[in-house]
C-alpha cells in the first residue's frame, strides 16, 4: 500500500526553491524567443523572469504577407528604389538585376521587420520588433532570416559581412562563379591558366560582374540596417546585434559603440521610398583569382573574388587584413579563401554614394 509522502513530494514545485537570479540565468541559456514565450505562459513568476533575459535569438521561419498581392503604390516604390540604385556606368545592368531578383526580396525583408505588415510564424503572429517589445534587459540579440536576399545561379557563391554604426563602416564580400571538390590536378591547373585568365578579367565582363555583386550586397546590407533602427531605439540596453540568414549568405553586425552611435545619430534613408540606409562614397580593394585551390578545405573556387570596402575618408589603408576587416570575416573554408586571396594582385576602385 502506497503512502501519501511520495505524492506530496511530487507535488512540490522545485522551481519555487530557486532564487530569481538563478531562474533568470536558466532562461538566459534558452535564448530562443519561442521557448521564452512558452515559459512566459507558465506562471507570473516565469513570465517576469523570462522577460529579464539578456541574450535572445529570433528565428524567422517564414514570411506571411498581410496582403494577398502587392499594392500598386508598393510596386511603384520598389520600382523607384531600383531606378535610384541603377544610376552610373553599370546602371542598365544593375536595373535589370534589381528588377528581376532583388525587388521582391527587399519587399519581403521590409515586411519581416516592420510592424503591421506581416506576421512572424509561430511567435504569436508578430514582427520581431513586436515580439521583443517586452524584453527590457536585452544585451545580445541575433535575428536569423529564412534565407538570403540575393538569388544567383546554382553552384555560384556569394557571401558578405558588413559592419554598421549610423552608416556603413566596412564590408567584406567573397564570391565565386562556381566551387567544387578538389581534383587530382587542380593545383597544377592554377599556374597553367591563371595568368591568361587574369589578363582578360577587365575586358570580358568579369569586373562588371563583380561590381554588380558588390552593389547588390551593399543594398542588401543597407536594407537590413535601415529596418533594424526601431529595434535599436526600443532597446537601449542592447550591446551586441547580429542579423544573418540560415543560408549564411549575409551577416550584419553592430557592437556597443556602433549601436550607441546609431541611437545618437539615426541613419537617413537613401530616399523617401528606398527603405534602406544611404551607402556613402566608398573605397574598395578587390582581389581576383581565376581558380583558387583551398587544400585544407578540399575545394576549388572558380572565378574567386574578394572585396574589402571602406567609406572614403575613413581608415582605408591596410585593408589586406591588418585592420581586422578581413581577419575573422569568414569561417572555415571561406576564411581560408580570404587569407589566400589577399596575397594576389590588388585592384583599386571607388564608388559614388547611392
Amino acid at each position: 500500500m502506497y503512502v501519501d509522502q511520495p505524492l506530496e513530494e511530487d507535488a512540490i514545485d522545485h522551481f519555487d526553491r530557486l532564487p530569481d537570479p538563478i531562474l533568470v540565468s536558466i532562461f538566459n541559456r534558452l535564448q530562443d524567443v519561442k521557448a521564452l514565450g512558452r515559459c512566459c505562459a507558465v506562471s507570473k513568476r516565469f513570465h517576469s523572469a523570462a522577460l529579464q533575459v539578456e541574450s535572445v535569438v529570433v528565428r524567422v521561419d517564414c514570411v506571411i504577407s498581410g496582403d494577398s498581392s502587392p499594392s500598386p503604390s508598393s510596386s511603384s516604390s520598389a520600382s523607384e528604389a531600383s531606378t535610384a540604385a541603377a544610376r552610373g556606368v553599370f546602371g542598365s545592368l544593375v536595373k535589370l538585376l534589381l528588377g528581376t531578383i532583388f525587388v521582391k526580396p527587399i519587399q519581403a525583408l521590409h515586411q519581416i521587420l516592420l510592424p503591421k505588415k506581416v506576421v512572424l510564424a509561430e511567435v504569436s503572429h508578430h514582427s520581431p520588433g513586436e515580439v521583443l517589445r517586452n524584453f527590457r534587459e536585452i544585451r545580445s540579440l541575433k535575428i536569423v532570416l529564412p534565407g538570403g536576399e540575393l538569388g544567383f545561379e546554382d553552384g555560384a557563391l556569394l557571401k558578405w559581412r558588413a559592419e554598421f554604426g549610423s552608416s556603413l563602416e566596412g564590408c567584406t564580400i567573397l564570391g565565386a562563379t562556381s566551387f567544387r571538390r578538389c581534383g587530382a590536378n587542380s593545383e597544377a591547373a592554377v599556374d597553367e591558366t591563371g595568368d591568361e585568365e587574369e589578363q582578360r578579367f577587365c575586358t570580358n565582363g568579369g569586373l562588371k560582374l563583380r561590381v554588380v555583386w558588390t552593389i547588390t550586397s551593399l543594398i542588401a546590407a543597407s536594407a537590413r540596417h535601415f529596418l533594424l533602427q526601431q529595434i535599436v531605439s526600443d532597446h537601449p540596453t542592447l550591446r551586441d546585434l547580429e542579423l544573418t540568414d540560415v543560408d549564411g549568405q549575409g551577416t550584419l553586425i553592430m557592437g556597443r559603440e556602433q549601436l550607441e552611435e546609431l541611437r545618437r545619430a539615426p541613419a537617413e534613408a537613401a530616399s523617401a521610398t528606398a527603405n534602406r540606409t544611404q551607402v556613402p562614397a566608398l573605397s574598395m580593394k578587390l582581389w581576383y583569382a581565376p581558380r583558387l585551390v583551398l587544400p585544407m578545405a578540399g575545394l576549388v573556387l572558380e572565378g574567386a573574388t574578394l572585396v574589402a570596402i571602406r567609406p572614403i575618408g575613413g581608415h582605408v589603408g591596410r585593408l589586406d587584413g591588418g585592420d581586422g576587416i578581413l581577419v575573422g570575416a569568414f569561417d572555415g573554408a571561406f576564411g581560408e579563401a580570404a587569407r589566400a586571396m589577399v596575397k594576389r594582385k590588388t585592384y583599386l576602385l571607388e564608388m559614388n554614394p547611392f
